[in-house]
């Protein structure tokens, strides 16, 4: 029987505790992997899980972004003075 695959495990998916994070949290978090990962001083098995870690965080923080996002609003005045509002185009 094949062994049950942590969430972390599979490309793509975000693990449970990080799902959990805040934008600001889990941008912290990714900055302080960032530090770690430029400093070079980490064990080659101990890079690799914190990069695996950094990248969960970024689709994090970009899932929570595009979240924001698509909440705000385009205010706009229409021909006769008054203001209307419509969905912000995001790229």
């Amino acid at each position: 029987m094949a062994d049950k695959k942590d969430i972390a495990d599979v490309p793509g998916e975000i693990s449970s505790d990080i799902a959990k994070l805040s934008f600001e949290q889990a941008l912290e978090q990714l900055e302080d992997i960032v530090r770690q990962l430029e400093g070079g001083e980490s064990a080659l098995e101990q890079a690799l899980e914190a990069y695996e870690r950094g990248a969960q965080l970024k689709r994090h923080c970009e899932a929570k972004l595009k979240q924001a996002q698509s909440r705000v609003e385009k205010i706009s005045l229409a021909a006769d003075g008054t203001p209307q509002a419509s969905p912000a185009e995001v790229d």
